[in-house]
């Protein structure tokens, strides 16, 4: 009777504890979701600004722990740096937690504990006033700003630049004007270059865009180029809509995944980080729509390798840096055959194509992206950035 008793005292307990986390976790959830959300904990320094666009710098730990001399005592080391900075470029549209969405899973932290010296171009938040921002800006003078100063602070000349969806994009394109010698590794993961390619959403908008355009320039004078680019910016909540439909069925079943997983705080902060990040996109800039329409979709000029920014042409054939290039087996925004197309267009020899398991944003951002890109894109950087004792950039030294 009394093993009963006390059986049955166990199992209230139980469910009292349950009833309890279940109710604090709802709370939380419909009060208090800035204490559960976990993106953007990794620290981080701003090396350079030019509105809207930042440069980050994640330091790295100190010193690197090891075996224990005595109780209380630890013996460091200096940590291990790759003599070649890493530097991440993310998507525009979104917001720059992509990369450092939760402690666990997290980018920018991965590589910075692997012992990279990590920067982070962030896009910032353009304004309406900023709308009619283009390519060029961007992929040109931007990214050139950004990784002048990326070369002051680490005193490097070489980079890695390592970029996702549009994030990659800009990085061939910025490396294809042949005018910056010194990139060394070039990493692409789901970046989209042939939008002709396959049967998916992208592929169907681009033709359906090309023909319309093609039968309007052969009867009217009228050219998107003519448009004022600040009439053709996203809204932040259309890119959300955007993302989402990239797996609609996963976005209707999250909510039943979270009322399912009340018990588990792990579960929530996750979901709730999530649910965040994928409600905050930022405005896309209007300029960048009109480019990207005209000489991606309409004429697909990418697929070719030649795409005019501002003045200047950019050239993939102008590529000599090694090149590593992932596509998400179930992406059905940017498919393998889409992504893959960029390594026939290169000049460099040291090239590879990978498929990873997940979705456009599952490939980077799910739970087997560290396993199946983050780490074999660690494993293929190593043998191509060479470790050297961790030399403290100049804004860090002791005075």
């Amino acid at each position: 009777m009394n093993k009963l008793i006390r059986s049955a005292l166990h199992k209230g307990l139980q469910i009292n504890e349950l009833i309890a986390s279940t109710a604090v976790n709802a709370s939380d959830w419909l009060f208090r979701k800035d204490i559960l959300i976990q993106s953007g904990k990794t620290e981080y320094e701003v090396i350079a600004e030019e509105s809207p666009m930042r440069v980050r710098y994640y330091p790295p730990q100190e010193h690197e722990p090891t075996a224990s001399l005595a109780e209380g005592d630890e013996e460091t080391r200096p940590v291990q740096q790759h003599s070649i900075p890493l530097v991440l470029v993310p998507p525009l549209g979104v917001t720059t937690e992509t990369f450092d969405l939760m402690p666990n899973r997290s980018l920018v932290k991965y590589y910075r504990d692997a012992g990279y010296r990590v920067y982070m171009v962030d896009w910032g938040t353009p304004t309406r006033e900023q709308a009619h921002l283009g390519l060029n800006d961007y992929c040109n003078l931007m990214m050139g700003k950004a990784l002048q100063a990326v070369r002051a602070h680490s005193g490097t000349e070489q980079v890695t630049l390592y970029g996702w969806c549009m994030g990659g994009l800009l990085c061939l394109l910025y490396t294809g004007l042949g005018e910056d010698k010194h990139i060394q590794n070039i990493v692409t993961v789901a970046s989209p270059i042939d939008l002709r390619d396959g049967k998916n959403v992208m592929a169907l908008g681009a033709t359906a865009l090309n023909v319309t355009a093609r039968f309007i320039r052969k009867y009217s004078e009228f050219r998107l180029d003519q448009i004022n680019p600040s009439r053709l910016g996203l809204p932040g909540w259309m890119v959300s809509l955007g993302f989402k439909l990239t797996a609609p069925v996963a976005s209707v079943t999250t909510y039943w995944d979270l009322i399912t997983g009340l018990t588990d705080r792990e579960f929530i902060e996750q979901h709730t980080t999530t649910a965040d990040y994928l409600n905050n996109m930022r405005l896309y800039p209007g300029g960048v729509v009109r480019d990207f329409m005209v000489r991606f979709a309409i004429d697909n000029h990418m697929a070719r390798g030649k795409v005019k920014l501002g003045e200047s042409v950019s050239q993939l054939q102008n590529i000599k840096a090694s090149l590593l290039v992932f596509a998400g087996e179930t992406d059905h925004l940017v498919p393998a055959s889409m992504a893959k197309r960029s390594l026939e267009l290169v000049s460099s020899t040291d090239k590879t194509f990978l498929r990873a398991p997940g979705g456009h944003m599952g490939v980077i951002l799910g739970s087997r992206a560290k396993s199946n890109v983050w780490q074999i894109a660690d494993d293929w950087l190593q043998t191509r950035s060479a470790l050297k004792t961790g030399k403290k950039p100049k804004s860090e030294k002791a005075a």
